[in-house]
């Protein structure tokens, strides 16, 4: 059986990493959103969903 996933069990250094990745992700994902707007590639649109769903796990305490 699976064990759930507890973010209270995690080691120190990767709560640091963990807290450091959600303040940032934010402006990454304005930053990208912005160049989305006025350089539209493909990857720039893939790399923005990734970074949308990133931060929406970081919200929802998913990750």
């Amino acid at each position: 059986m699976r064990r759930r996933y507890n973010p209270y069990t995690l080691p120190p250094w990767l709560k640091t990493i963990r807290g450091a990745c959600s303040q940032f992700i934010i402006p990454f994902c304005c930053f990208q959103g912005i160049r989305v707007i006025i350089f539209p590639t493909t990857f720039d649109v893939l790399f923005l969903a990734v970074l949308i769903f990133i931060a929406v796990a970081f919200r929802l305490e998913l990750l």
